[in-house]
């Protein structure tokens, strides 16, 4: 009986050895599978915010329709060409433009808000008319301001993106890709305005003699950033989300672009064209879903490794015109370095490129630029400057002395042979005193 017990535990053992090995041995590839068969959205793409690498996309560069994702460039523009404290007032041609089922917060014709408000209306209510009071103010009409959000976006680096509006009413010529709206929100979360508004869960409208309550409350549309401690299927709070906006029409379905950070890693992750389905404990966003599986992806399947510290010494080299004393160069490293990585890549022996300076040659200072060691990891280039750990002095030849050894011969010689022409002279005057 005693054997057989021993027996089980053993056997248990070997199991859970098996399953934490499995577990913890499983690989990008592996684990690209699995979110493989969750996304279910149209178009998704997951960057990295530092490098702006893109680690995983499905139809990330498919032209489509971006909804009210579009207010996100339209409310960096307000910041960037408006003082938040400074008013603009709604006229008929906003109000009225707005098409029927369309989001709105009650801005009244003829009303005047700050553009603080109007944003927190933009960017969490999804204000369409929010949208065109701001494009109004800034360019006079809706049409010149989609010129300049046009241009903002080629500046930003999008390639496959035309808007026609400032809010994402619906249009076959308003469209954008995932991509593009990942380097937008990357650009617009570098703006610290833009950051903390996206992610307030809530806002109120303050009272004007147009709309004389502070009745109109509305709550951050993105529910990810929304606390939520009920145990639901539709419960979408993440903890480590930090904005962004969502959209929505008929054609182009559920959209989010989304934030997060987490461990000091912030990505920015967009899901087109998602739909809402049905499950036996009800109807589940699958802009949601997609988001926090993908953010879960990102941040379980990467991180940054570091490789050297500032000032550790990489090589030593000789410098062929240096002092004997001083000709051994250390190489150190200028900055901090770290990679951005997947798991297959945690451990793995990086190699390295030094590249030194033309001609270089002493004499040389400590702390001078020497070169620049490179790491290219999974598609991505790191490099930073090399800098010398000591000084390396000159060899000089002492001329002096080089060009006095050969005068001093010459003397020599010259001395040496007018005492032999004196010699020769004493000799022929003693032959002629003889004769």
């Amino acid at each position: 009986m005693k054997k057989l017990k021993k027996f089980f535990v053993v056997l248990i053992i070997i199991m859970l050895c098996n399953f934490f090995s499995v577990s913890f041995c499983s690989t990008l590839s592996e684990n690209t599978e699995v979110l493989n068969s969750e996304i279910t959205s149209e178009a998704v793409l997951i960057m990295e915010s530092t490098t702006g690498k893109v680690v995983y996309e499905r139809n990330g560069y498919q032209q489509r329709y971006p909804a009210s994702t579009t207010k996100i460039l339209t409310g960096i523009l307000a910041i960037e060409n408006c003082n938040l404290s400074e008013t603009a007032t709604a006229s008929e041609f906003a109000i009225r433009s707005i098409p029927s089922g369309y989001s709105t917060a009650n801005i009244q014709i003829g009303e005047t808000l700050t553009v603080k408000d109007l944003l927190n209306a933009l960017l969490l209510q999804s204000a369409n008319e929010a949208a065109v009071v701001l494009a109004e103010h800034i360019s006079g009409s809706q049409e010149a301001f989609a010129d300049l959000m046009n241009k903002k976006a080629k500046e930003i680096g999008c390639e496959h993106t035309h808007f026609i509006n400032p809010n994402g009413v619906h249009s076959e010529d308003h469209y954008t890709t995932a991509y593009d709206l990942a380097l937008i929100a990357r650009y617009c979360m570098q703006n610290e305005t833009f950051r903390e508004i996206v992610k307030q869960p809530s806002f109120t409208l303050p009272a004007t003699d147009a709309y004389p309550s502070e009745s109109r409350t509305y709550t951050n549309t993105n529910n990810l950033v929304v606390y939520d401690n009920r145990d639901r299927i539709d419960n979408y709070y993440y903890e480590y989300a930090t904005g962004i906006k969502t959209g929505y029409t008929t054609p182009a379905k559920n959209c989010l672009v989304s934030s997060a950070v987490k461990d000091g890693i912030e990505y920015f992750c967009v899901v087109l064209g998602a739909s809402i389905y049905y499950t036996n404990q009800g109807s589940v966003s699958g802009r949601y879903v997609d988001t926090i599986n993908l953010f879960n992806y990102a941040f379980d399947n990467y991180s940054f490794r570091d490789i050297m510290s500032a000032n550790t010494k990489v090589r030593t080299i000789q410098i062929d015109n240096a002092t004997k004393d001083t000709k051994n160069l250390d190489l150190l490293i200028s900055d901090d370095l770290s990679v951005y990585v997947s798991v297959d890549n945690k451990d793995t022996n990086l190699e390295s490129n030094i590249t030194l300076n033309d001609n270089l040659q002493a004499p040389i200072s400590k702390g001078d630029v020497v070169g620049k060691i490179t790491y290219d990891v999974e598609g991505l280039r790191y490099t930073t400057d090399l800098i010398a750990g000591n000084d390396v002095e000159e060899f000089k030849i002492n001329y002096v002395l080089v060009i006095g050894i050969p005068a001093g011969i010459i003397i020599i010689l010259f001395a040496l042979n007018v005492i032999r022409i004196k010699k020769r002279r004493r000799r022929k005057l003693r032959k002629y005193s003889k004769k």
